[in-house]
């Protein structure tokens, strides 16, 4: 039984339990989350002690799970097995294992919840053990946690916190998505910070995410972008002199990235035409007014030849920070030499 996560959330909180589940994919949070539920859920506190075990597994083998799956509960109803980190168990992908996994799979001992914690990969479908787990006769579930694309997050971002009964402005749910990205897990952290310093009543908003999640008010990634798009060189030199003053809060990788995903979001909407759809926004995670005004003031500031030239030197830049072509350069005077070249007309042959 193939479940995407929403789906096997509603289920677990249901009660309504399967005898195997296995979690895999690249993005951890959902893996996490499911597992976290399946470990505070199935059983009552008291029941836990004598029926319920963790594994790790880099620390145990296929022969090793299935005894503990095969054990009777005690004095209750189901037991439980969460296998985390299963992608680490030597044997699990080992031909000899497989006829012991597919005796199992094909009669799972009813009273047992056998959970396989297989993080940040995929098991190859085409493979035995990845078709028996697809398979429509089978009683696993199995569940695959895909990472989300940036232009998801804000959504994501969203809905999470609506689901926690808050609501979040729109351009802090821009902030948080740029600043952290698509990292669900260090996501979710954050807005649980954010909620419990809520007031009644009040939403998450810009003030509240630059104070808690450690993003300087006036001195920050965002603030440099809104300087560009103005133009604006003085606010956009005193930012700088911040950041090589506390090159540790303000690493460059991070900055260039987020430089990046801006101009590269910039040249899409020049290619929409000169005034782009709500949709047009939307399918880039451009979702309030706020930042869409932004961006538009952005085209007209930068046309299409000159992003594309942006878009080179900040990969030029990044090539830098790797030690290529930089000198003696530190990070601060990679990001200003880039921000100037931004900023005034190219010298001829910075690109060549």
């Amino acid at each position: 039984m193939i479940l995407e996560a929403d789906a096997l959330l509603k289920q677990l909180q249901q009660r309504q339990f399967q005898p195997v589940y296995f979690l895999q994919g690249e993005e951890p949070y959902y893996i996490d989350v499911v597992a976290d539920l399946i470990e505070k859920s199935v059983l009552a506190e008291h029941e836990r002690s004598f029926n319920q075990v963790v594994l790790y597994g880099k620390d145990v083998d296929v022969a090793g799970i299935l005894g503990q799956a095969k054990r009777f509960p005690m004095m209750a109803e189901r037991s439980v097995v969460i296998v985390k980190e299963a992608q680490t168990v030597a044997d699990l992908e080992q031909e000899r294992s497989w006829p012991f996994l597919e005796a199992y799979l094909k009669n799972p001992l009813a009273s047992t919840v056998l959970v396989l914690c297989y993080k940040h990969k995929t098991l190859d479908s085409r493979k035995k053990l990845g078709k028996l787990l697809s398979g429509k006769d089978s009683p696993a579930v199995l569940m695959t946690s895909k990472k989300l694309y940036d232009n998801q997050v804000p959504q994501w971002l969203t809905a999470n916190v609506r689901a926690r009964g808050q609501q979040i402005t729109g351009q802090a749910t821009a902030m948080l998505a740029e600043y952290i990205g698509a990292d669900l897990g260090r996501l979710a952290n954050e807005v649980d910070k954010l909620v419990l310093n809520l007031k009644p009543g009040q939403p998450i908003d810009e003030e509240l995410v630059q104070r808690l999640v450690g993003i300087s008010k006036d001195y920050n990634i965002f603030e440099l972008q809104k300087a560009l798009v103005q133009r604006d060189v003085l606010k956009a030199n005193r930012i700088l002199g911040y950041f090589a003053a506390n090159p540790k809060a303000n690493p460059l990788i991070p900055n260039l990235t987020l430089l990046f995903g801006f101009f590269t979001k910039l040249l899409v909407l020049h290619q929409a035409g000169p005034n782009p759809s709500d949709g047009e926004f939307k399918k880039l995670g451009i979702m309030n007014s706020f930042a869409q005004k932004e961006y538009q003031q952005a085209m007209r500031a930068y046309p299409v030849e000159r992003v594309v030239n942006i878009i080179h030197l900040v990969r030029r830049a990044d090539a830098q920070s790797k030690g290529i072509e930089s000198g003696s350069m530190d990070d601060g005077e990679i990001l200003r030499e880039l921000v100037w070249l931004i900023l005034h007309a190219m010298p001829a042959g910075v690109l060549e």
